[in-house]
């Protein structure tokens, strides 16, 4: 079996298949945990107030299984085939007919493209695993930061000791880069926070940003970081001036930072070499 991921094509079919079962999951991801973490946060005021818990359904990212948010349909296994099952209940619940978000077969798509690509890109080689792992994290990132403006510690701190631990081996650059890009990446945009606040007295960016980054340069190394930094502001730029203009989105309305972030992860990832050598002269 592993002789057969050997061949860059099979290896890179076998992850696009994977990457969309991941998808599915990764939707669970994104909508569950941030409901999980804001229980936890209740119980924990709870507790220091002396204040009974309200009772509650347990939930996990396992339990209990899916359902339609409107009429508490359970999903059924056929109903929750990636893509497929969108398409076939034409974004409708079998049950009640309340539509279901595109983005759902949207996350399971660019999953799996990521995936087959990322796999294509490295090869069955310690990269190349580590890379759906990567991508998988930014894909839920991503979704949790756009729907709550939050990037939670439970993804971004074992991405940053993940990157850690498989440039032990060189993955992706030597350890001694990827500890220098760790502590870069938290202090570039620690800097930046400090330095709007103390001149706006607003905050311009949330902790999880620093984590954020700091993960980013743990995995990639501190010679990437100057593109990711660079393509974030750009594509976050666009996107905002975007929105305000045709969507009348006000200047006081936050966007989150963490999907371009992870946006630039991705390709500083796979083409970050290549254009830090073309663009920016650094040798790596």
């Amino acid at each position: 079996m592993i002789a057969l991921f050997a061949d860059p094509a099979v290896f890179a079919l076998a992850a696009g298949v994977f990457g969309l079962m991941v998808g599915s999951f990764l939707n669970v991801v994104i909508h569950r945990l941030p409901i999980m973490m804001q229980r936890d946060w209740a119980a924990q005021c709870a507790e220091l107030n002396n204040t009974p818990i309200p009772p509650a359904e347990p939930l996990s990212l396992a339990r209990p299984r899916s359902r339609c948010p409107k009429c508490g349909h359970m999903i059924s296994a056929l109903e929750n085939l990636p893509i497929l099952s969108w398409i076939i209940l034409r974004g409708k619940c079998k049950a009640c007919a309340a539509p279901i978000s595109p983005r759902y077969p949207l996350t399971e798509a660019a999953t799996g493209l990521l995936f087959a690509f990322a796999a294509w890109h490295f090869g069955f080689s310690l990269a190349g695993l580590g890379a759906l792992v990567l991508i998988g994290g930014l894909i839920a990132l991503t979704g949790i930061d756009f729907d709550t403006q939050l990037l939670p510690d439970d993804i971004t701190l074992p991405m940053l000791w993940l990157g850690l631990a498989l440039n032990l081996f060189n993955a992706y650059t030597d350890l001694k880069s990827a500890v220098i890009g760790a502590m870069m990446g938290y202090l570039v945009l620690w800097s930046v926070y400090w330095g709007f606040k103390l001149i706006t007295g607003k905050e311009g960016m949330g902790y999880g940003d620093f984590k954020l980054l700091a993960a980013l340069g743990a995995w990639l190394g501190w010679q990437m970081l100057p593109m990711v930094i660079l393509l974030s502001s750009l594509v976050g730029a666009a996107v905002g001036i975007s929105l305000m203009v045709f969507a009348r989105h006000g200047r006081g309305v936050p966007i989150p930072f963490g999907p371009y972030l992870a946006s630039a992860g991705v390709i500083a990832l796979i083409w970050g070499k290549p254009l830090t050598r073309a663009y920016l002269g650094v040798g790596l």
